[in-house]
C-alpha cells in the first residue's frame, strides 16, 4: 500500500481510476491469473510439451511433429552413438596399453637372449676348467631362460593376435561411427534448435510475466481505493458514535448524584438501625451468659442424678449375676437378652406410637382439605350432576372406621405397657415417637391447603371445561402413534440416566464433570446446635459450550438440616459461573457429611458437603524443662504452655505422675455395656440423641440450657466409650509416691481452657538438697476424647558456689615418657571474686602439674587451669598406693582451695599408664640357600605390650628383601601380635647378613638379624611362576617355558658365573635337568629330562587335566553295579544263595564312632565286579558324568622341584650324575579346576560315540544332547572335523543360554572301507568338552559275471528282439540295495543332444556311448529288474532284452550300476545291430558315420520293401605296394564277411532256389575294371 501511495496520490486514486466492469471482474477473478501462472510453470518444466503447444497456437514454426515411432528410432541411435563412443575410449586404452605389454614383451627377450648368451659363454669357460658342480648350475639356468624365452615368445604371439583383433574391432567402431556421423551431425543441429527455442520461450514467457505484474499492481491500486473510501466512512460513524456517548455521559452522570444521594440516606438510616441491633444482641449475650451459669448448675445436678441411677442399676445388675451364677447360669448370656428384650419391646412401643401420631398428621390434613373443599362447594353453583366418592374420601372413611375400632384397646395396652417397663422405657418411648413427629417440621406450620388444581385457575367459578370437538376424536389412536411412544421412550431413558444430551464439539464429545465448584468441599466447621450457617458455592461452566444447571438436591440424612437456595440462571456459556446458596442449619451435634446433587444437560454432578462439630485439639509446647544447676535454697522458675487449637474448649488439671485418676462410675457402666454388643450401643447412642433433641416439658430451662444439657451428654457418652481402658489403666498400675518438694507447680494447676486459646502453667524449682532432682507431672482433660499429657522436670542442687564441672579427669591410655596435657574448669556463682590455690598430692608432684598454682575467679564466670602429665618410669616406685601395679591404673587426688572457705574443692586424675615396647619373633632368621631365580618367605612375629595401638613400619630395607603385607607397615592393637612374610630374594651368588629395623610412631626401633646364602644356579627357568586358567574336568589347558643355559665363559667380566655362596664356579658345558613330579598329580611335563647345551635352550610343555581320582569313581559306579548283580546273585541255586545269606547274617554291624554311620560288608562276588569295572563300561563313564556335574571348583598350588646337574645325561657307560640340592630350581604352578560348563545329558553322559558298521555310501546320525549348567550364557565354537573324513556335525549352535539343552545331529557317512575316529571339540570360554567320534566303514563289494563290462547282443533282424542274461554277487557282510539306469534314459540326455552331432568331431574326440536308438521312441536295451535288494553273500540275475525297430549296425547303450543310490558299481557297454534281412555282407571301407541322421527314414510295409531298397555298395580299397622292384609284390587282400541270422520267422519255402546276394566289384588304376560278385547261401534247419 506504501508503494502504490507513492506511486499515485490519493485524490488521482479517488477520482481519476472510477471502477470499470471489467475490472470489477478482474479482482471477483483473482484466480485467472494464478492459472494462467500455473500453466506457464507447467510449460517451463517441460520445454518439449511448451515447445509443441506454442508451435500449435502461434504457427510460426513450421516443422513438423515427430510420430512416437521416429522418436523411439533416434533415442535407440542416441544410444548406440554413445555406446560406439564409450568403446571407441575403451579399445583406444586397450590397444595402448596391449601396445605397452608387447614393447615390455620384447624387452624382456632381448634381455633373456642376453643372459642366454652370457650363460652360455660361462659353461663353456666352467667346461673348459672342469667344473662339474657349475656347469651342472649354470646348464639349469640355461634351461630355465630358454624356457623363460619361449615363455616370452608364446606371450608375444598372444599379445599381437590380440593387438591385432583389438585394432580390427577399432576399425569397424569406426566404421559404425562414420555410418553415424550424418545421425551425429543432426542431433548436434537438432539440440543447437531447441536451445533457440528455449530461448524464444523464456522471451515469451517473461513478456506474459511482465503483463501479469501489472494486473496485479492494477488490481493493488483497485483495492488501495476502496479500503480508503470504506476508512472514509468508518470515521464519520465513529464521530457519531462518541457524540452520543459524551450526550449519554452527561445525562449518567446527572442520575448518579440523584443516586448517591438516597443511598447515602439510606445508609445513614441503617447504621442507626444496626446499632441499635447491637445493643439488643449485647442485652441477649448477657442473658445468655447467665442462663449458660444455670445450664451447668442444672447438667451438674442431672449427671449426679444420673451417676447415682448407673450405681444403683449396676448394684441390681450385679446382685442379678450372682444370683444368675449362684444358679450355675450363664450371667452374661442372661444380660444381653434381657437387654435386647427391653429394647425390643421399647422400639415396638416406639413404632406403635409412631404408627398413631402418623394417623393422627393425615386425619388434620384431611379435615383441612375438607373444610377448604366445603369452602369452593360454597362459593360455586351448584351442579345437577351427583359427585362420586373420591380416593381421599375412601381414604378418610377407612381411617375414621379404624380409629373408632383400635383407639380404645391401643391406650390401654400402651399404658399397661408404660407402667411394666418403668421411667427409662417410657423416656425410650418418647424419644422414638418425637423422631416421627419431627421427621417433617413444616406439617404443624403448613396453614395452606395441599389440595391445588393441576392446571391454574381449573377451580374458578367462571371457568368452563373444554368439550372436545367431535370431528378430533378418532383423529389419533390411543396412546398416540408408533412415533411419538418411540419418542417418549427416548426421552424417559435419557431423563433416568440424568444425561439430558450429549454435548459434541468439533467431533470431539465433552466427558466428565459438567461445572466446577469452588469451593470444592463446602466445609461447615465447629458449628453450635441452633445456629444458623450460610456459605456460598460458585458453579463454573467447564464444558465446551452452553450448558444448563438444575438443583436436584441433598441427600436423605442431610435434607433437615441443609437447605439450598438456588436460582437456575438459563443457559450459561462456557467458563461462565453461578452462585449457590447453601443454609446449615444443625438441629443434633453430630458430624454429618453428603453431597449436594445437581443436573446438568450432560448429566448429574455433585458438590461433597461436611460438617463438623467441635473439638478440642491440646498438646504441650515441651515435654523437658531442664532447670540447669542451682544452689541449695534458690528459687527458680519456668514455664510450660498449654495450647487448644481446636474449636472446643475443656476443663484441664495438672497432677504429679504418680497420683492416680478419677474415674466415674457411669464411665465404668458405658464400659461394661459397650462390651456386649454392637446393636445394643447402636440403640442406646439412638435414645440418647432421641433424649438430647426432646423438649423437656414442664421444666424451667430455656433453650441454651437444653443445648448445652445435649452437648454435655454427648461428651459423656464418648468419654465413656474412649478413654475407659486408659482410667482403669491409670486407677490401678500407677502406684502413690511421695510428695516432691523441690519441683512445685505454681498457682494455676487447673481451670478451663477456651477454644483456640493456651494457658501458661509455671514450674517452681526450690532446691533442698544437693544432687538431681526429677519429677513427672501428666495433665487430665475432663474432655475424655483428649489424651492425657505428660511433661518431665529436672534439675541438680549444689552445695557450694565454686564447683568443678569435671569432677573426674579422665587422661585415658598414657605411654611412660610422653607428656599429656588437658584442661580443667572450675565455675563459681558467687558474686564476689575468689582466691583459688591448686595442690597436687607430694606423690606425684615430680610427674603431675597444674599450672597455674594460684588463680583468681571473677563474679560468676569460669577460670581455665592447665593440668601437664608426663609419666616417668619411675611412676610405679614414687605413686605408691594411687597407682596399682596389676591394672596398670593411676588415681591421683587434686584440691583446689578457696579463700575463706574451710571446705576445698576436690576432683580426681584418672590415667592408666602402659609401656610402648614391641617385640619381634624369632630375635634372628636363617633363610639357607636360595637361588637368584627364586624368593624364600619366612614369618615372623611382632607383638604389642602396649594398651595403645601403634603405628609401625619396617625402614631402610635392602632391595633383595621385602616384608609383606602392607610392605611392612601397619598400625597393631593393644596387645595384638601379627604376623609378617619376610621375602628373601637374593641378587646374586653370595653370602649375606643383615638386619631388619622396625620402628614405631614415637620413633623406637627395633632390630632382627638376618643371614642367607645367595645360589647362582648353571641353569634358568624363562617362567617360575604359571597360572592355568579355570580348567574343567578332563579338559587340558597347555602352557610353554624354556630352560636355559646362558653359562658360556668362564670370565667373570661378562657375566656372573653361576656358583654357590662363595664356592668354586659351575664348569661350562653341557648342563642336564630333570622336573621331579609329584605322585598322581594332574601335571605332565614334556620333556621332564633334558640336557642343555651353552647358549641354547629347550622347549618344554606344561600340561594341566584335571581329573576324577579313579577310586571317587569307583565307589559311584559300585552302587549300579549291584543292581545289575542283584538279580544274577538272587538267581543262583538256592544252596549258594543260602550260604550268601549266611556270611551277611554272620558279618555284624561295626559301629566305629557315634556320628558314623553303620557299615555292612559286601558280598564277595560285588568285589570281584568291582575290580573288573573298565574306564570304558556304561556304569564307569555314568557314574564320572554324575561326579563332574556336581563338582565343586577348587584350586590347587603345586610347586615342582627341577634338580639341574653338569654333564651329558645320555652319555653311555659313564657314572650317573650327581644332583646338588642347593642348585634346585622350583616352577610355581596355579592350577584351579571347575566343573564343565557344558556336559553330555543323554547316553548316560558318555563322551565316546560308537556308530558301529556302516555301508560306504550310507549314513547313520546320532543325537547328542548337551546342556549349559554354568550361570552364564555361553559363545560355542566347534573345532573342524576332517572336510574329507566321514563324520560331519548338520546343526552346530552358535549360543547357549544357562541351563538350557540343545540336540546336536552327528552323522557318520564312510566313502570307503575304514575305522575311522575323530574327535569333535566343544569349545567354550569356561572350557572345552571333548566328543570321540567312532565308526566303522563297510565297503560294498559286487561281482558281475560279465568280463570286460561290455554286452554284446549280436545281430537281430529289425523289429525282432533277443535277450542276455548276467548276474551280480553280493559279497559284503551288509544287504545291497540296487537300481539299474540306461545313458539313453537319463535326464541329462535331452541336453546332451542339443550340442553338435558327435560325426563331425574325429574319432578320437568322440566320447557318446549312447549310439542309435528307436525311431518309435520306445528304449533299445532293457533290463529286469531294475531294483531290488541284495542280501549278503547272496546272487542277483538280470535279463537285458534289445528291441531294434530299423536297421542299423551301431545300437548301443551304458547300463550302470547303482548301490544305495549313489556308487555306481559297474558300467556294462550294451551294444547291438540290427539287419533286414537274414543275410547279410560286411566289410570293406565305411560310407557311412556311426550316427544316424536327424531325418526320419520313411519305414514301408514288407511287400513294398523290397521295392524301396537300393542297391547298397561296398567300398574295398586294395593297397598294392611295390617296395622293391626287382621283387614281385604279394598281393593286395581284403576280407569280406558274409551273416546269417537266426530268426523266429517262418521263411518262404524255396528249396529249389537257394538265397543269392550280388554285389559290384569295381577296380580303378590305369584300367577301370567292373565286375559283379554273387553270394549264394543254403540255410540249413
Amino acid at each position: 500500500m506504501d508503494d502504490g501511495s507513492d506511486l499515485f496520490p490519493e485524490e488521482e486514486l479517488l477520482h481519476d481510476f472510477p471502477l470499470l466492469e471489467d475490472e470489477r471482474h478482474e479482482l471477483e477473478d483473482p484466480g485467472f491469473d494464478i492459472r494462467s501462472l500455473l500453466q506457464e510453470a507447467e510449460d517451463d518444466a517441460d520445454p518439449e510439451h511448451s515447445s509443441s503447444v506454442k508451435e500449435q497456437d502461434t504457427g510460426a514454426d513450421k516443422m513438423k511433429r515427430k510420430t512416437a515411432e521416429d522418436r523411439m528410432q533416434a533415442s535407440h541411435l542416441r544410444q548406440n552413438l554413445s555406446a560406439l563412443d564409450k568403446m571407441h575410449e575403451q579399445q583406444v586404452l586397450f590397444i595402448e596399453k596391449t601396445r605397452g605389454e608387447l614393447r615390455a614383451c620384447r624387452q624382456r627377450q632381448d634381455l633373456t637372449r642376453r643372459q642366454q648368451e652370457a650363460t652360455a659363454a660361462e659353461i663353456a669357460a666352467e667346461g673348459q676348467a672342469g667344473n662339474t658342480a657349475a656347469v651342472g648350475r649354470l646348464q639349469a639356468v640355461s634351461r630355465r631362460l630358454f624356457a623363460e624365452l619361449e615363455n616370452e615368445s608364446n606371450l608375444q604371439l598372444r599379445t599381437e593376435a590380440m593387438l591385432k583383433e583389438s585394432e580390427n574391432t577399432m576399425w569397424h567402431i569406426e566404421i559404425q561411427e562414420g555410418q553415424l556421423e550424418a545421425f551425429r551431425m543432426a542431433n548436434h543441429e537438432e539440440a543447437e534448435a531447441v536451445g533457440r527455442q528455449l530461448q524464444v520461450h523464456a522471451a515469451e514467457q517473461l513478456c506474459r510475466e511482465q503483463e501479469a505484474l501489472g494486473k496485479v499492481e492494477r488490481n493493488h491500486l483497485l483495492r488501495v481505493r476502496k479500503s480508503l473510501h470504506t476508512q472514509k466512512e468508518h470515521g464519520l460513524r465513529h464521530q457519531k458514535l462518541l457524540d452520543d456517548a459524551r450526550k449519554n455521559h452527561r445525562v449518567a452522570v446527572r442520575f448518579l448524584k440523584a443516586s448517591l444521594g438516597r443511598i447515602r440516606e439510606q445508609e445513614k438510616k441503617e447504621e442507626l438501625e444496626c446499632q441499635e441491633h447491637l445493643r439488643r444482641r449485647m442485652d441477649a449475650v448477657v442473658a445468655l451468659k447467665g442462663g449458660i451459669s444455670a445450664s451447668r448448675d442444672t447438667l451438674r445436678k442431672f449427671h449426679a442424678w444420673g451417676r447415682a441411677k448407673a450405681q444403683l442399676a449396676e448394684q441390681r445388675a450385679q446382685a442379678e449375676k450372682k444370683a444368675i451364677l449362684a444358679q450355675g447360669g450363664d450371667a452374661f448370656r442372661h444380660l444381653v437378652h434381657q437387654r435386647r428384650r427391653r429394647e425390643l419391646e421399647a422400639q415396638k412401643r416406639a413404632f406403635e406410637e409412631g404408627q398413631k401420631l402418623r394417623k393422627q398428621e393425615i386425619v388434620s390434613r384431611i379435615l383441612k382439605e375438607e373444610a377448604e373443599e366445603e369452602k369452593r362447594k360454597k362459593q360455586r353453583p351448584p351442579t345437577s350432576a351427583t359427585r362420586q366418592p373420591t380416593l381421599r374420601d375412601k381414604t378418610w372413611k377407612y381411617i375414621s372406621d379404624f380409629c373408632e375400632k383400635t383407639t380404645a384397646p391401643a391406650n390401654t395396652d400402651t399404658l399397661d405397657c408404660e407402667a411394666a417397663a418403668g421411667p427409662r422405657v417410657s423416656q425410650l418411648v418418647d424419644v422414638v415417637s418425637s423422631e416421627f413427629m419431627q421427621a417433617d417440621p413444616t406439617a404443624n406450620a403448613e396453614e395452606e391447603t395441599l389440595a391445588e388444581p393441576e392446571i391454574s385457575g381449573l377451580w374458578n367459578e367462571d371457568h368452563k371445561p373444554y368439550q372436545v370437538p367431535k370431528e378430533d376424536v378418532d383423529r389419533k389412536p390411543v396412546g398416540g402413534t408408533k412415533m411419538d411412544k418411540d419418542i417418549l421412550a427416548r426421552t424417559v431413558a435419557r431423563l433416568r440416566s440424568r444425561v439430558v444430551q450429549k454435548q459434541v464439539v468439533l467431533g470431539r464429545e465433552f466427558q466428565g464433570r459438567p461445572f466446577n465448584s469452588k469451593p470444592d468441599l463446602l466445609h461447615f466447621k465447629d458449628f453450635d446446635v441452633g445456629k444458623v450457617y450460610k456459605k456460598k458455592i460458585t458453579l463454573v461452566n467447564a464444558t465446551y459450550t452452553i450448558n444448563y444447571c438444575k438443583l436436584v438436591g441433598v441427600e436423605e440424612h442431610l435434607r433437615d438440616f441443609i437447605h439450598v437456595d438456588f436460582d437456575p440462571p438459563g443457559p450459561l456459556s462456557a467458563g461462565m459461573s453461578c452462585e449457590v446458596l447453601v443454609t446449615f442449619k444443625p438441629m443434633i451435634n453430630k458430624d454429618l457429611e453428603g453431597n449436594v446433587s445437581f443436573l446438568a444437560q450432560t448429566g448429574e454432578f455433585s458438590v461433597p458437603l461436611k460438617c463438623s462439630t467441635k473439638k478440642c485439639s491440646l498438646s504441650l509446647d515441651k515435654e523437658l524443662i531442664d532447670f540447669g544447676s542451682y544452689v541449695v535454697g534458690e528459687t527458680t522458675s519456668r514455664t510450660i504452655t498449654l495450647t487448644n487449637v481446636g474449636g472446643l474448649g475443656t476443663s484441664f488439671k495438672i497432677l504429679p505422675a504418680s497420683e492416680p485418676c478419677e474415674v466415674d462410675g457411669s464411665q465404668s457402666i458405658l464400659k461394661l455395656s459397650s462390651l456386649l454388643i454392637y446393636e445394643e450401643k447402636s440403640v442406646y447412642d439412638k435414645a440418647a440423641t432421641s433424649i438430647s433433641e426432646q423438649p423437656l416439658e414442664g421444666n424451667e430451662f430455656s433453650q441454651v440450657d437444653l443445648q448445652s444439657r445435649r452437648a454435655a451428654e454427648k461428651l459423656d457418652q464418648l468419654q465413656g466409650e474412649a478413654e475407659p481402658e486408659e482410667a482403669e489403666r491409670l486407677t490401678t498400675t500407677i502406684p502413690p509416691s511421695e510428695e516432691q518438694t523441690e519441683i512445685t507447680l505454681g498457682e494455676i494447676t487447673q481451670g478451663d481452657i477456651g477454644p483456640f486459646s493456651s494457658i501458661r502453667v509455671p514450674i517452681i524449682f526450690t532446691p533442698m538438697v544437693p544432687g538431681d532432682i526429677q519429677a513427672r507431672f501428666k495433665v487430665t482433660f475432663k474432655n475424655h476424647q483428649c489424651p492425657t499429657l505428660h511433661f518431665r522436670v529436672m534439675g541438680m542442687a549444689i552445695d557450694v558456689p565454686v564447683w568443678v564441672s569435671r569432677p573426674s579427669v579422665d587422661l585415658k591410655i598414657c605411654m611412660y615418657d610422653r607428656l599429656y596435657q588437658d584442661s580443667v574448669l572450675v565455675h563459681t556463682r558467687s558474686k564476689a571474686a575468689l582466691r583459688l590455690r591448686f595442690e597436687v598430692c607430694t606423690e606425684l608432684r615430680a610427674h603431675l602439674e597444674l599450672l597455674p598454682e594460684t588463680g583468681y575467679i571473677q563474679a560468676q564466670s569460669s577460670y581455665s587451669v592447665q593440668l601437664k602429665f608426663l609419666p616417668r618410669h619411675s611412676l610405679p616406685e614414687d605413686a605408691g598406693k594411687y597407682f596399682d601395679k596389676e591394672t596398670r591404673v593411676l588415681e591421683a587426688p587434686m584440691t583446689i582451695w578457696v579463700a575463706d572457705q574451710s571446705k576445698p574443692v576436690e576432683f580426681t586424675v584418672h590415667a592408666i599408664v602402659t609401656t610402648s615396647d614391641l617385640e619381634l619373633d624369632p630375635a634372628e632368621v636363617d633363610f639357607g640357600y636360595c637361588t637368584i631365580y627364586e624368593a624364600i618367605r619366612t614369618e615372623i612375629r611382632l607383638h604389642n605390650h602396649s594398651l595403645l595401638p601403634q603405628e609401625f613400619g619396617f625402614v631402610r630395607l635392602p632391595k633383595f628383601v621385602d616384608i609383606q603385607p602392607n610392605d611392612g607397615f601397619g598400625a597393631i592393637l593393644p596387645l595384638e601380635t601379627l604376623q609378617f612374610d619376610v621375602i628373601f630374594q637374593p641378587t646374586k651368588a653370595k653370602e649375606y647378613s643383615f638386619e631388619l629395623i622396625c620402628k614405631s610412631e614415637i620413633n623406637r626401633c627395633f632390630k632382627l638379624s638376618c643371614r642367607a646364602v645367595g645360589v647362582h644356579p648353571p641353569l634358568e627357568l624363562s617362567h617360575y611362576q604359571i597360572k592355568f586358567a579355570a580348567t574343567a574336568l578332563y579338559d587340558t589347558s597347555v602352557a610353554k617355558l624354556y630352560v636355559i643355559n646362558s653359562h658360556l665363559s668362564m670370565s667373570s667380566l661378562t657375566h656372573s658365573k653361576p656358583r654357590i655362596g662363595s664356592e668354586d664356579a659351575s664348569p661350562v658345558g653341557p648342563t642336564s635337568f630333570e622336573f621331579l613330579l609329584p605322585p598322581d598329580s594332574p601335571i605332565t611335563i614334556s620333556p621332564s629330562v633334558g640336557t642343555v647345551w651353552p647358549g641354547k635352550r629347550c622347549l618344554v610343555q606344561v600340561a594341566f587335566r584335571p581329573v576324577l581320582p579313579e577310586k571317587l569313581i569307583c565307589q559311584e559306579a559300585l552302587p549300579l553295579l549291584n543292581k545289575e548283580m542283584e538279580p544274577k546273585f538272587f538267581r543262583k541255586d538256592p544252596a549258594a544263595q543260602r550260604k550268601g545269606l549266611q556270611r551277611l547274617s554272620f558279618s555284624l554291624l561295626r559301629v566305629q564312632n557315634r556320628d558314623k554311620l553303620f557299615r555292612v560288608s559286601v558280598p564277595h562276588v560285588l568285589e570281584l565286579q568291582k575290580r573288573e569295572l573298565k574306564p570304558s563300561s556304561d556304569e564307569y563313564q555314568a557314574a564320572r558324568a554324575t561326579l563332574a556335574r556336581a563338582f565343586q571348583a577348587k584350586f590347587d598350588t603345586l610347586v615342582v622341584p627341577c634338580v639341574v646337574a653338569s654333564g651329558y645325561i645320555n652319555d653311555k657307560g659313564s657314572e650317573p650324575l650327581s644332583f646338588s640340592p642347593h642348585n634346585t630350581l622350583y616352577l610355581e604352578l596355579w592350577c584351579p579346576s571347575v566343573a564343565p560348563s557344558v556336559v553330555v545329558t543323554s547316553h548316560k553322559g558318555k563322551t565316546i560315540f560308537n556308530f558301529g558298521d556302516v555301508a560306504v555310501g550310507h549314513r547313520s546320525v546320532q543325537k547328542v544332547s548337551i546342556q549349559n549348567v554354568s550361570p552364564e550364557d555361553l559363545a560355542l565354537d566347534f573345532s573342524l572335523l576332517n572336510p574329507n573324513g566321514p563324520f560331519v556335525l548338520l546343526n552346530p549352535s552358535s549360543r547357549l543360554r544357562a541351563g538350557e539343552t540343545q540336540v546336536l545331529v552327528l552323522s557318520f557317512s564312510p566313502h570307503e572301507s575304514i575305522l575311522a575316529q575323530e574327535t569333535l571339540d566343544i569349545i567354550t570360554k569356561r572350557g572345552t568338552l571333548t566328543l570321540t567320534l567312532l565308526g566303522t566303514g563297510v565297503a560294498s563289494m559286487v561281482t558281475c559275471s560279465i568280463e570286460g563290462d561290455v554286452l554284446n547282443m549280436g545281430y537281430v533282424i529289425a523289429r525282432e528282439s533277443v535277450s542276455s542274461s548276467f548276474k551280480l554277487q553280493n559279497n559284503s557282510v551288509l544287504p545291497v540295495t540296487f537300481s539299474m539306469h540306461l545313458d539313453s534314459l537319463s535326464r541329462t540326455r535331452a541336453e546332451d543332444q542339443q550340442q553338435l552331432p558327435q560325426f563331425l568331431s574325429s574319432s578320437s574326440q568322440r566320447t557318446e556311448v549312447v549310439g542309435t536308438q528307436n525311431l518309435s521312441g520306445q528304449s533299445v536295451f532293457s533290463v529286469v529288474p531294475v531294483k531290488g535288494v541284495m542280501d549278503p553273500g547272496k546272487t542277483q540275475d538280470f535279463t537285458v532284452t534289445f528291441s531294434p525297430d530299423h536297421e542299423s549296425l551301431y545300437f548301443s547303450d551304458r547300463l550302470q550300476v547303482l548301490l544305495f543310490e549313489k556308487k555306481i558299481s559297474h558300467q556294462i557297454l550294451l551294444k547291438g545291430a540290427a539287419r533286414e534281412h537274414m543275410m547279410f555282407v560286411e566289410g570293406g571301407d565305411p560310407l557311412d558315420v556311426p550316427v544316424e541322421s536327424l531325418t526320419a527314414i520313411p519305414i514301408f510295409e514288407p511287400k513294398h520293401r523290397e521295392e524301396a531298397e537300393e542297391l547298397r555298395p561296398i567300398l574295398v580299397t586294395l593297397d598294392y605296394m611295390q617296395l622293391d622292384p626287382d621283387t614281385p609284390a604279394p598281393p593286395a587282400t581284403r576280407e569280406l564277411q558274409v551273416g546269417c541270422i537266426r530268426t523266429s520267422q517262418l521263411s518262404p519255402k524255396k528249396p529249389d532256389h537257394p538265397l543269392m546276394v550280388s554285389a559290384l566289384l569295381q577296380l580303378r588304376g590305369d584300367v577301370k575294371e567292373t565286375y559283379k560278385v554273387i553270394f549264394v547261401a543254403q540255410v540249413v534247419t
